[in-house]
C-alpha cells in the first residue's frame, strides 16, 4: 500500500528531505520521528537495513506502493541496461513524476492528485492515471478548463519550477505545457537514492 500519513515523517525516517516542503522541517528535526527518535543512530543500521531503507526512499520519493515497485523492478530486469538505472528511468517516466519535474506541482503527491482529478492531458487527451508511462515526443498539458485554478496559476508563474530544468523536458510554463524530448538517462535524474543498494536488496 502507498503511505498516506504525514509526508515529512517519511523524510525524517529516510534521513533526507524527500520533498521541497520537507527541507525546512528536516533542518529543524534531522532525526527519525517518534519519542525515541533523538536517540536513534542511523550508523548502527545493518547491511539489510541500509538496503531496505534505500528501497523505501525510492518508493517514497516517487510515491509508489510496494506492489508497484516490485512490478517496476521486474520490468527493469528485462531491459538490456543496468537494472538499477533502468528502474529509476521507469519511475522517472511516470506521468506524475514528469508533472512534478516540469514544475507543474509542488510535490509528487500534488502531481498525483492533479492527474487523478482529470486536470492533465497527454497529446490533448485527458489521462487520469499517475503511473502512465510517457513516451518521448508526447506533449503534456493542463486542461483549458483547469488553467484558472490557483495551483495552475502559480505553476504558470514558475513558482514550483526548479532552478535547473530537466534536460529531457522542454517546458513552457506560461502555456502550461511540456514535451518529453527524450528518454531520461540515469545521470540526468537528481534523486537522493543509491539505486545500487536497491538492486542488492531485490537480488538478495
Amino acid at each position: 500500500m502507498r503511505y498516506t500519513g504525514p509526508k515529512v515523517r517519511l523524510s525524517r525516517r529516510a534521513g533526507v528531505p524527500l520533498t521541497k516542503k520537507a527541507v525546512r522541517y528536516f533542518e529543524d528535526r534531522p532525526y527519525p520521528p517518534g519519542e525515541h527518535g533523538r536517540k536513534t543512530s542511523r550508523r548502527n543500521t545493518g547491511d539489510y537495513g541500509l538496503r531496505l531503507m534505500e528501497k523505501q526512499k525510492l518508493r517514497w520519493y516517487y510515491d509508489v506502493s510496494e506492489k508497484q515497485m516490485r512490478r517496476y523492478w521486474e520490468a527493469a530486469q528485462r531491459k538490456p541496461g543496468r537494472s538499477g538505472a533502468e528502474l529509476v528511468v521507469l519511475l522517472e517516466s511516470r506521468l506524475a513524476s514528469l508533472v512534478l519535474r516540469a514544475g507543474f506541482a509542488p510535490s509528487i503527491y500534488a502531481a498525483r492528485q492533479y492527474i487523478t482529478h482529470g486536470h492533465i492531458t497527454v497529446d490533448g487527451r485527458k489521462v487520469d492515471i499517475p503511473s502512465y508511462l510517457v513516451k518521448p515526443g508526447q506533449v503534456i498539458g493542463v486542461r483549458p478548463r483547469s488553467r484558472g485554478r490557483q495551483p495552475f496559476v502559480a505553476a504558470a508563474e514558475g513558482v514550483h519550477a526548479d532552478e535547473v530544468s530537466a534536460p529531457y523536458l522542454a517546458v513552457d510554463h506560461g502555456e502550461l505545457r511540456f514535451t518529453l524530448l527524450s528518454r531520461p538517462e540515469r545521470e540526468q535524474v537528481r534523486i537522493p537514492v543509491d539505486e545500487r543498494l536497491v538492486v542488492e536488496h531485490y537480488s538478495r
